[in-house]
C-alpha cells in the first residue's frame, strides 16, 4: 500500500509539468504539441522496446490493439484538448477541471470493477468524494477571481468543454489501463509502458506530419517544421516525453498492480496538486488564502480516501449454490 501511493505521489509530480509546457510555448498550437510530444516518446521507446524484445513478444495482437487504443485516448486526444484548454483558459482552471479526476475516477471503479476489487460502501467514500469536491470549488472560485475581467467568453467557455473532454479521455484510460495491468500480473510495468509509447510513433509521425501540412495552409509565416523557437520547442517536447509520458507512466503502472482501482483513483489528485505548484512557481507569487484551504481539503480528501478499505466480494461456497 505505502510504495503504490508513494509511485503513485512521483507519477502525479511527473505529470504536474504537462499544465506548464502549453505556458512555455503558447504560440505552438496544441496538435503540434500533442504529436511533438509523443513522436519524442516513440523515438525514445525504440532502443528500450529493442533492449526488452524479448518480453514485448509476450504480448498478443489484442494485447497491442488494446495498446494503440489506450495511448490514442489517454495520450494523443487527451494531450491535444488538454493544452488547447490550457491555452484558452489558462493553466490553473484547466488544471482544476482535470482535478476532478479524483472523484470521477472512484465512482465509476466503484461502479464497473467492484467485482474484482472489492466494493467500497457509499457510506465510507462519500466523505472522501465530497470533501476533495469542495477543495476543487474552492480553487476554482479562487482561480475565476484571478482571471481577468475582459474574457472572450467563446474562447473561454471552448476551452472549458476540451478539458473536460480531456477528464473523459484520461479517466477512462485510467481504468482500462489498470484493468489490463491487474488482468496480467505476470506482464512487467516497464514492457506495457514501453509497448504503449511505441505504438504511438507510427501514430504522432503521421500526426506530426498532417500538423505541419495544415499549418502551412492556416499560418503560411509558421516557421516549419519546429516554429519559430525550434530548439526551445524540441528540448521541451523531449523533456515532456521522458519525465511525463515514460516516468510517469511507469511510475503509474506500477501503483496500478498494487493499489486497487478504487483506491488509485483519488490519487490522481497528486497531478492536480503538482500543476498548481508548478503553476505559481511560474507567476512566482504565493497561492491566495482560498486557493489554499481549497488544496488543504483536497489533501485531506485524498487522505481519507486512501484510508477507506473495499470489501472483497464474498464468494459462495459450492455447497450453498
Amino acid at each position: 500500500m505505502i510504495s503504490g501511493v508513494l509511485y503513485a505521489l512521483l507519477a502525479g509530480m511527473m505529470w504536474g509539468l504537462i499544465f506548464v509546457g502549453p505556458l512555455i510555448v503558447p504560440e505552438y498550437p496544441a496538435i503540434l504539441q500533442s504529436t511533438g510530444r509523443y513522436l519524442a516518446l516513440g523515438l525514445i521507446a525504440l532502443p528500450l522496446a529493442w533492449l526488452g524484445r524479448a518480453r514485448l513478444r509476450q504480448l498478443s495482437r489484442q494485447d497491442w490493439a488494446t495498446a494503440l487504443a489506450l495511448t490514442m485516448m489517454g495520450n494523443l486526444i487527451y494531450y491535444v484538448c488538454l493544452a488547447s484548454a490550457i491555452q484558452r483558459t489558462g493553466a490553473p482552471v484547466s488544471t482544476m477541471i482535470i482535478g476532478t479526476l479524483p472523484v470521477v475516477i472512484p465512482v465509476f471503479a466503484n461502479l464497473l470493477y467492484s467485482q474484482r476489487d472489492g466494493k467500497l460502501a457509499w457510506s465510507k467514500m462519500a466523505p472522501a468524494l465530497i470533501c476533495t469536491a469542495l477543495g476543487l470549488v474552492c480553487v476554482n472560485i479562487a482561480e475565476l477571481r484571478h482571471g481577468q475581467a475582459n474574457v472572450d467568453l467563446w474562447r473561454y467557455g471552448s476551452g472549458i468543454l476540451l478539458a473536460f473532454i480531456s477528464v473523459a479521455c484520461w479517466a477512462w484510460y485510467a481504468l482500462r489501463n489498470a484493468r489490463w495491468l491487474r488482468e496480467n500480473p505476470d506482464k512487467h510495468p516497464m514492457m506495457w509502458a514501453t509497448a504503449q509509447a511505441l505504438v504511438t510513433l507510427p501514430v504522432s509521425v503521421v500526426g506530426y506530419l498532417g500538423a505541419c501540412l495544415w499549418l502551412g495552409h492556416q499560418q503560411p509565416d509558421f516557421a516549419q517544421p519546429f516554429g519559430p523557437r525550434p530548439w526551445v520547442f524540441i528540448g521541451l517536447m523531449v523533456a515532456i516525453a521522458v519525465l511525463c509520458s515514460w516516468v510517469g507512466a511507469l511510475c503509474w503502472n506500477i501503483a496500478s498492480q498494487k493499489l486497487p482501482t478504487v483506491i488509485l483513483g483519488p490519487l490522481i489528485v497528486f497531478e492536480t496538486l503538482a500543476g498548481l505548484l508548478y503553476t505559481f512557481l511560474m507567476r512566482q507569487s504565493v497561492p491566495p488564502l482560498f486557493t489554499t484551504c481549497g488544496i488543504v481539503l483536497l489533501v485531506v480528501g485524498v487522505v481519507m480516501a486512501v484510508r477507506a478499505k473495499p470489501e472483497k466480494p464474498r464468494v459462495v461456497p459450492a455447497s450453498e449454490m
